[in-house]
């Protein structure tokens, strides 16, 4: 029986990621324990994290985001919900186990220089290449990459906690300011000084304005566009927006925006191909190497998930590029709506499938003609 439990799991982790969501979004909705083991949902209206047969109750789909075991939800700052208690399971995948021993050793030295992959290795008794091969099959980054994550919860942690950013930085294993300060532009989207106060003394102007998917709210920094949201509600998305930047000062209404979101608006009505608007937001190294490369998207073409995954050297990373497309601070802009499953179906859309299945048909109908 456990010979079958894991060559089960094996053929699942070779499928497509979106494939695999569906599947797992279906083991959610029937409450399967079969799947008890193979993977965790966390719900992000709740920030709580379950095992597939929890009774509690059903969730929005759009609220759902699936990680292989609860240290990666743990890490992306879910609790393990107290009916289910997802984090009390066991793994069906022997390597899947092993990579859980990585993620706690990795926890375990949080606030030191990230351990190297040799270290690592040794500490579960298996070859660096083998672990680094299994790894990133696994989360879709290596192990380095999980460490420096890590790494960056930690100082954000206890920037928001008020400490001080020297101390912060030498307790979250930073060591030296040089190295901090070269990644705080891309990963936090601000100075660590200014993160500490939650966007304290940061100003975000908005607008907002009808467009052919509903109401279109685009908010900004003076460094560029900071979030894109769409909806059919503005009092809903300024909503949105206050809680991203809880201590920030926001300004709406901005007449400063209207070049920006009469272009994005023009754009949608395919009266504009082609948009090059500043950003300023926050990303991991791997979310960056996913939105550029949907940059990258010919306006008119989609591509998959794995085709994506493939662009960026990770193969095997489909379902963490699906993660990186439904975190997308900047819809349209960062163009996520362009990618698809590998059999042709849209898959999923933060701002909902009908928008994205809206945005592609324009899109097709607007595009020169071979």
């Amino acid at each position: 029986t456990t010979t079958t439990l894991n060559q089960n799991t094996n053929e699942t982790d070779r499928e497509d990621g979106e494939d695999r969501d569906e599947k797992f979004w279906r083991a959610v909705v029937e409450r399967d324990h079969a799947f008890d083991g193979r993977f965790v949902l966390a719900v992000q209206s709740t920030g709580i994290y379950c095992k597939p047969s929890c009774p509690s109750r059903m969730p929005m789909r759009k609220n759902v985001s699936f990680y292989p075991f609860p240290e990666v939800a743990e890490q992306m700052g879910f609790r393990a919900c107290k009916r289910c208690l997802p984090d009390q399971q066991d793994a069906l995948d022997p390597n899947v186990e092993l990579v859980r021993r990585v993620c706690k050793r990795i926890h375990q030295l949080a606030g030191s220089s990230p351990p190297t992959l040799s270290a690592l290795s040794g500490h579960v008794g298996v070859s660096p290449h083998y672990l680094q091969r299994v790894f990133k099959s696994s989360l879709g980054v290596s192990p380095r990459e999980y460490a420096d994550a890590i790494r960056l919860d930690t100082l954000k942690s206890l920037l928001r906690k008020g400490r001080d950013v020297t101390d912060a930085m030498y307790d979250a294993g930073y060591g030296s300011p040089s190295r901090l300060y070269e990644r705080a532009s891309s990963q936090l989207g601000m100075t660590p000084g200014t993160y500490r106060q939650g966007g304290q003394n940061v100003q975000v102007v908005f607008t907002t304005a009808p467009c052919m998917l509903g109401v279109l709210l685009v908010a900004a920094t003076d460094r560029g566009i900071c979030s894109l949201l769409i909806g059919n509600d503005a009092a809903n998305l300024e909503a949105l927006l206050r809680s991203e930047f809880p201590n920030a000062e926001i300004v709406g209404d901005n007449a400063e925006l209207s070049d920006w979101i009469g272009t994005i608006v023009h754009h949608l009505s395919g009266q504009e191909k082609d948009i090059d608007l500043p950003l300023d937001i926050r990303a991991t190294a791997f979310q960056r190497r996913v939105w550029e490369e949907l940059q990258k998207i010919p306006y008119g073409s989609v591509r998959t998930y794995s085709e994506i995954a493939q662009a960026i050297g990770k193969p095997k990373a489909a379902r963490a590029v699906a993660n990186a497309c439904a975190s997308n601070p900047a819809a349209v802009i960062i163009p996520c709506h362009r990618v698809v499953r590998k059999d042709g179906s849209l898959g999923g859309y933060s701002w909902g499938i009908d928008r994205k299945a809206a945005l592609l048909e324009q899109e097709r109908q607007h595009s020169p003609r071979d």
